[in-house]
This record gives structure tokens, sequence and C-alpha cells, in this order.
């Protein structure tokens, strides 16, 4: 275990729930959304300016109440690009954040302007930001599968499987790992919607933020991530997965707990492990300049109807993993999901929805004798069609980067990933 003071900024909400356990358990206020940063704060002097290379996060803000006052501790801490976004001097950047703050819960998001704004944010966030996988994966110590009556293809799988364990740290490093926690920086960017075989050109313009990322075994996680002018909070208690941004009065929450993409993106390799023993190998690629294996996994049926809903249906997800025969690690992993939204009608088939993800994986570090990923891009295609619309197209880039991250986190209980008192108001109704 290591001391609380290696982690000290990101400990801090974990402490205070002792003395108060509504502040890590209430998320919303009035019922909404609570989309500001907790009140917590310390004599830690002011950072110091951003290196001129590498990742810089700011974790302090000065206090708006008090001059004089203590310096607050960001929830969520944000990358220096992002900070620099919002003013042409150091003062009017904090003033512009702290108006954004306060008019999170404020009656301005009724502007049909501002509203589409949030939607389009939201709908990034939830699409490359942080989107889930199926598949729950299964905690299990001994990361091995018996290949007696196995296929060649599932017994090879098992072995590439086994190569990648050994490439990032061994099995007894990852029986050590307790809890995570990881804190990063995104730029995300999309193109409009394009009718047929028209070119895509993604936008110039970047999204920044930052994001931290609890994780605690065996399906308790959470994540929270921020960009200028929305908030994605999304999360696991072991029973119920969930996700709201800050501007919904309900978070949306279906089926049983399932894992966030981003563990897969080289950040939790015995999850990875986990997910792929059940794959199967289906041939070899080269990525980066590397022989890689390929491994491939569908989702069974009653996975996908256990996550469809009476507005939706989870055709078919397949995931795809592509593991280096050099090095044994995952250098990209990629799947592809349909499913169809339900329109009026009872003849009608309603729109298709497909979407594909393939994220490169990069810059792997040892963190406590385990390998872990340190940047990497994500590339999202959506397809749009099926009655009542049109073939539309539309891509999405994802470039990101992990500043931090530390395991076995002194004081992280379950009470940390609650959901929010919003979805036992919806369970109920």
């Amino acid at each position: 275990m290591h001391s609380p003071f290696r982690f000290l900024h990101k400990a801090f909400p974990l402490a205070f729930s002792h003395l108060n356990k509504d502040l890590m358990r209430e998320r919303t206020l009035g019922g909404a959304f609570n989309p500001s940063f907790f009140l917590v704060y310390c004599n830690t002097p002011p950072p110091p300016p951003p290196p001129k290379t590498g990742i810089y996060m700011r974790k302090l803000c000065p206090n708006f109440d008090r001059e004089d006052g203590l310096e607050t501790v960001l929830e969520v801490p944000i990358p220096e690009d992002m900070f620099t976004s919002m003013g042409s001097n150091v003062a009017l950047r904090w003033q512009n954040m702290a108006t954004w703050m306060k008019a999170q819960t404020s009656d301005k998001w009724l502007s049909p302007i501002i509203a589409g704004r949030y939607n389009e944010l939201s709908f990034l966030l939830y699409i490359v930001g942080s989107p889930l996988i199926p598949l729950q994966v299964q905690l299990d110590h001994s990361l091995h599968r018996p290949v007696r009556h196995s296929s060649i293809e599932a017994s090879t799988a098992k072995y590439i499987v086994q190569q990648y364990i050994a490439a990032t740290g061994g099995q007894a490093a990852m029986n050590s790992l307790l809890s995570m926690c990881a804190v990063g920086e995104v730029k995300i960017s999309a193109s409009d919607f394009h009718q047929g075989d028209e070119s895509v050109n993604v936008r110039s313009t970047e999204e920044a933020g930052g994001f931290v990322l609890w994780q605690k075994n065996p399906d308790l996680w959470c994540l929270e991530l921020l960009v200028p002018g929305c908030k994605v909070i999304s999360g696991s208690n072991g029973k119920v997965s969930w996700r709201q941004s800050s501007n919904q009065q309900t978070p949306i929450s279906k089926g049983p707990p399932r894992p966030l993409r981003r563990f897969l993106q080289g950040l939790d390799p015995r999850s990875t492990a986990n997910l792929f023993l059940d794959a199967v190998c289906i041939g070899e690629k080269i990525i980066n300049d590397e022989d890689c294996f390929i491994l491939k996994l569908d989702t069974c049926k009653s996975a996908l109807e256990a996550q469809s809903s009476r507005k939706y249906e989870i055709i078919h997800h397949t995931i795809w993993g592509y593991f280096s025969q050099r090095s044994g690690l995952l250098l990209k992993f990629e799947d592809s999901r349909l499913l169809t939204v339900k329109t009026k009608g009872e003849d009608s088939e309603g729109v298709f929805w497909e979407t594909s993800t393939e994220s490169v994986i990069e810059d792997y570090k040892y963190v406590d004798g385990v390998n872990i990923a340190h940047s990497g891009k994500t590339f999202v295609t959506v397809y749009r069609y099926g009655e009542q619309s049109a073939n539309h197209r539309r891509e999405l880039e994802e470039a990101w980067k992990i500043e931090e991250v530390d395991f076995n986190v002194w004081g992280l209980s379950a009470d940390f990933f609650m959901p929010p008192s919003d979805i036992k108001r919806v369970k109920q109704s």
C-alpha cells in the first residue's frame, strides 16, 4: 500500500468521505447533476508554471469567494490547453471558468443555441470519451483456461493471452492490484454528418479536456470527464452501470455492470486478459510496422438482449484485439456495434446506428511492476441509415495521454462508487 501523501490531491475526496459520506454519495443539487467542484481546501502552494514539454494538469484554482482564502482542489484536473483557451490572461480564464461552473444548473441551458452546443458536447463525450463494452469482465486470479477440447483458434488465442500477461508484468503483479486511479487529458475533434460516400474532413478545432478514472475490484469504477462547457460522469457500483452529463436530470442506466472501454486501451491489463481468454485467433495483421495476431470476440445474444430496451435493440457487438508478435503487448483495440432505434409504427424497421471504433495504443511504461499504456489515439466512425433517415456518416477522433497512474490507493472504499440518487428514483418509477 502506498502512502496517501503520494496521491494527496486525489485522496482528499476519499478522506472527506469518512467525515461526510453525503459529500461523496450525493452528486446532485436540487435534483439536477452538480457539475461543480468539491470545495476541499488545502494550504498547498500555487502550482509551478507549466513545463515546456510533457503534460501539465492544473489541480488547484483560486478561491472565488475570498481573495485571501485557500485554493480549491479541482475535482477533475484540467489540461493547460483547456485552461489557456478560456481567455487572454490568467484572471480572465479563472473568471470564465467560475462563470461556466455557476451556469451549469441555471436556466441558461434552456436557450436553443446553448442546448444545441451542449448536446453536441454530450454526443462527443458519450461516443468517444466514455463508451462501455457489452461484455462483463470476470475477475479471475488464475487467468488460465483449459485448452482441452478447444479448437485450434481458441487454444491459440489462450496462448497469445498468456504472452500478453507476461509482457505486462506477470500474473503475480496483476493479482497484487486492488485499486487504481489515473489522471489524463483528452483532445477530441469531430466532423459533421455527411450523406452517402461524401468525403469527411474532421474539424481542425479540438475540445481539450481532462479526466479522472477510479477503479476497485471487481466491478467498481468511476470516470469523470470534463471539457469546456460539459462534464460527464460514468460509473459502476458492481450492480448497475450508469452515465450522466451535467445538463441531464436523469442518469442513463441499463443492464448489468459493464467495463469502460478506456480500461481496455492498455490501462488495465488484467481486465484485458480476462476479456480475451474466450476469444479466437483469426489471423495476422501489421500494425505500426509490427506483425500482430488478431483475436476476435463476439458478444453473446443474451448479453445483447440484457442491454437492449423498448426504444432500441442491439443487433451485434464484436471486439478485436491486435497483439504484437514481438513484444506480446496489445497495440490496437477495435470494436463494432450495430443497433436499431425503434420508430413509430408496427411495420417500421427503425433507424440503424453503426459505430466502429479503433484505438491505437502506445507508450507503454512500467508502474509498480505493471506495464501500462500512457498514450494513444481513438478513431470512431458513426453510420446512420434506414427508414426515415438518409445514409449519413460522421467521424470522430480522440488523442489521449495519461499524466499519472497509481495502484492500491489508500482509503478508496465501495461508498465512493455509489450511483447518483436519481438512479433509485428511476428504478422505483
